[in-house]
């Protein structure tokens, strides 16, 4: 067998007689198309089998034998696969008995011999457009399958995930009812279920990201900031969470104010995955440490730890969505997460016009995340920004202390609440006779305008999808009916898009809350309200 070509393109040859195989192959390289001669059916079966373009097949060679040989290869091709054959008949011949032999299933082209080159040349040519189609189609098919199977892989993650919170969130519910519970143990059942509750929302906010990311949709809101206060606030924000108390955090900051030019809010998140994934893979006990500095025309955000280690095959694809490295939950909460967030602080450093880089010595030798970012322009300064502190250590993190109560006593507060699930229904009607409010609470659009006209709220809380209509309608109809009560109007939703914000507010809503809502901002809300 002679020949040249990539194997998916080749045409192959089959003319055993006379010398009609070296000139059609002769013909064909001069025109830049691989082939390769195969002298016997045996040969020509073995070639297809291992991939080819187009076979060019004299109808001599098409005995009793070698066709059904290479119908049965034919047969065993995949279903994106339709490999083309070019008969070549003799002048004259009856060709019904071969067209008979080949059978319908054949994508077969008889030529009449003697063929012209031009003839020739272009009916390959044709044969291969079409063959490279079939392989277009093959790769189509192949990714399908490839995303199907990372889509069931995300599922199951995605069901696993969400039923390890799901599952500490009922059993503490379970411990919450039973006679006689200690005040401590009421306290730590209370505190699991907020971080469960936590962990949930940092799904659901992921979740988003990769959705608004993969969409294009993320538009940052750059402005003057120090990579200090992005780190500061960072922390802080992690100590509130209480993700800090089982490790000791450092943080060392350059005493130059690095300025860079970038959303705040976003760049914090790019810190706070950091530190959030190395607490995650660092054991209970061991260190973190974030420092910022120079590193020429660049500011560096570096986090390091005492973990696990990232294995020298995975460094690579360390970014890849839905990566999960062996060993997590070692640190300092259970939960592995979607395998989301590093991904997604490598897109947000990209779109900040940075970089950032994964090292480790391996196994058991934890491992480092260096962020770089260009710095502003001289003369760009933050406004307002804190001095930078070196060498800051930060406490073990606390149980949040009780919230107190929102509503002074003595006043009184008139709270419209319009949710139409009665488990989240349920648990705003209980939080609101804590605070002391008095509320009236329905399920419907329609209960809501017919009880703010009857007695005009100072706050309605309003869920966006209801029953008979959606709450965007209730906010127009309450602004329009009530001649600007109630004084504050909040949507409550699962829909947390930034177009989804924009018709909050131009319905005549004054705030939009992305559910689950965090009591601290509920009750800065009933606190505004109550102080008019």
């Amino acid at each position: 067998m002679t020949g040249v070509g990539a194997a998916t393109e080749r045409v192959l040859i089959h003319a055993p007689t006379g010398r009609d195989a070296a000139l059609a192959c002769q013909v064909l390289e001069g025109a830049g198309i691989g082939c390769a001669i195969c002298g016997t059916g045996e040969d020509l079966e073995r070639e297809v089998a291992a991939g080819a373009g187009l076979a060019i097949v004299a109808d001599e060679a098409l005995g009793p034998a070698t066709i059904a040989r290479f119908l049965g290869r034919l047969e065993e091709q995949p279903v994106w696969s339709d490999l083309p054959v070019l008969v070549l008949t003799h002048e004259g011949r009856d060709v019904q008995p071969l067209i008979a032999a080949l059978g319908p299933t054949v994508n077969a082209t008889l030529l009449e011999r003697p063929v012209r080159i031009q003839t020739l040349v272009s009916a390959v040519l044709a044969a291969l457009r079409a063959r490279r189609r079939q392989y277009e189609v093959r790769d189509l098919v192949h990714r399908l399958a490839e995303s199907d199977r990372r889509k069931d892989e995300f599922l199951a993650m995605l069901g696993h995930e969400l039923r390890n919170p799901l599952g500490a969130i009922s059993t503490a519910v379970t411990i919450l009812r039973q006679e006689g519970i200690p005040p401590e143990s009421e306290a730590r059942q209370i505190a699991l279920i907020q971080r469960q509750v936590r962990h949930l929302a940092r799904m659901v906010d992921d979740l988003l990201d990769l959705s608004r990311l993969s969409l294009g949709k993320i538009n940052l809101k750059p402005e003057p900031v120090t990579l200090q206060e992005v780190v500061r606030s960072a922390v802080e924000t992690l100590d509130m969470a209480g993700r800090n108390g089982r490790h000791e955090v450092s943080v060392r900051l350059a005493e130059e104010p690095l300025v860079v030019s970038g959303d705040p809010v976003r760049l914090e998140q790019v810190v706070a995955n950091l530190l959030q994934n190395a607490l995650k893979y660092t054991p209970a006990g061991g260190a973190v440490e974030v420092s910022v500095e120079r590193r020429g025309v660049e500011g560096a955000i570096r986090v390091c730890d005492e973990g696990v280690g990232i294995p020298a095959d995975q460094l690579a694809g360390i970014f890849d969505p839905f990566t999960q490295l062996g060993g997590a939950g070692t640190g300092s909460d259970s939960e592995a997460g979607l395998g989301v967030g590093l991904y997604l602080t490598q897109r947000l450093v990209d779109l900040h016009g940075g970089r950032i880089e994964a090292g480790s010595d391996g196994p058991g030798c934890g491992a480092e995340f260096l962020v770089r970012l260009p710095l502003a322009a001289a003369g760009s300064a933050a406004g307002g920004a804190a001095p930078a502190r070196a060498g800051v250590r930060t406490p073990r993190a606390e149980e949040a202390p009780p919230m107190p109560r929102p509503v002074a006593a003595g006043r009184e507060l008139r709270v419209l609440l319009v949710e139409d699930n009665p488990f989240a229904r349920e648990a705003l009607e209980e939080l609101l006779r804590i605070w002391g409010c008095r509320f009236e609470a329905v399920a419907t659009g329609a209960e809501a305008v017919d009880r703010a006209a009857a007695a005009p709220p100072d706050l309605a809380l309003i869920d966006i999808g209801l029953p008979d209509t959606d709450g965007y309608q209730v906010a127009r109809r309450l602004r329009d009916a009530l001649a600007g009560r109630p004084d504050r109007l909040v949507a409550l939703t699962g829909f947390g898009q930034s177009d989804d914000r924009r018709q909050a507010l131009e319905a005549g809503f004054d705030e939009h809350l992305v559910k689950p809502v965090a009591p601290e901002k509920l009750a800065a809300l009933v606190r505004s309200a109550a102080g008019r």
